[in-house]
């Protein structure tokens, strides 16, 4: 049964690896081409990928007006971020209360082709055109061209501190499977084989 165990351990490697794709920020240099508002019909597949509403905001359920940034990639390929608060309480907690503000900035620096004004946009989440999902933008800031492309210290901070979480859970599993699971079982182990015994007669 030790490939069991293996498939078990690659499904919980591959869930935690897709939650902190989907959750730790990713970065993209684009050109800002629109900045609009669309109403969005929401689904039971599509509306965990959302937000509640903006702080402040009403709570619909079914539908609301999604803040979208439209941005053309440096190799021509479009990518579309949404622009929702995720407010104080939110998952992912970034604490995002200022779309509003963001939208302004994102059309300032609307751009084309002929000249156009590279910008970092920080984000998390995915983008599926099946299940209509994008995105959230954190941030965006203008950089000096196409190949400008920061280092992810934050990402690597936050996988280091989750390692040494790891780390130290596992050794304080071991303490305890030490001190505590194994003595219990080799004690049920014990009254087990004195119950045996004294089914059998001896």
């Amino acid at each position: 049964m030790r490939w069991a165990r293996w498939i078990i351990l690659l499904l919980i490697a591959a869930a935690i690896g897709a939650v902190l794709h989907y959750n730790l920020p990713q970065r993209d240099v684009v050109r800002v081409v629109e900045t609009t508002e669309i109403r969005i019909d929401f689904s039971a597949w599509n509306r965990p990928f959302y937000t509640s509403g903006d702080s402040g905001g009403g709570t619909n359920l079914d539908q609301r007006d999604i803040r979208f940034i439209r941005t053309i990639r440096p190799d021509g390929r479009p990518s579309v971020y949404r622009n929702e608060d995720t407010g104080w309480f939110g998952w992912p907690p970034y604490f995002k209360t200022d779309s509003e503000d963001l939208q302004t900035e994102a059309g300032a620096l609307v751009s084309d082709a002929e000249s156009p004004d590279w910008v970092l946009v920080t984000h998390y989440g995915w983008r599926s055109n099946p299940l209509s999902i994008y995105p959230n933008a954190i941030s965006i800031r203008p950089v000096d061209g196409p190949d400008d492309r920061p280092f992810p210290w934050s990402n690597i901070i936050v996988l280091a501190l989750l390692v040494l979480a790891g780390f130290a859970l596992w050794r304080l599993w071991e303490r305890f499977e030490e001190r505590v699971v194994v003595p219990i079982v080799d004690g049920v182990l014990v009254r087990w084989a004195k119950l045996k015994d004294w089914v059998r007669g001896r």
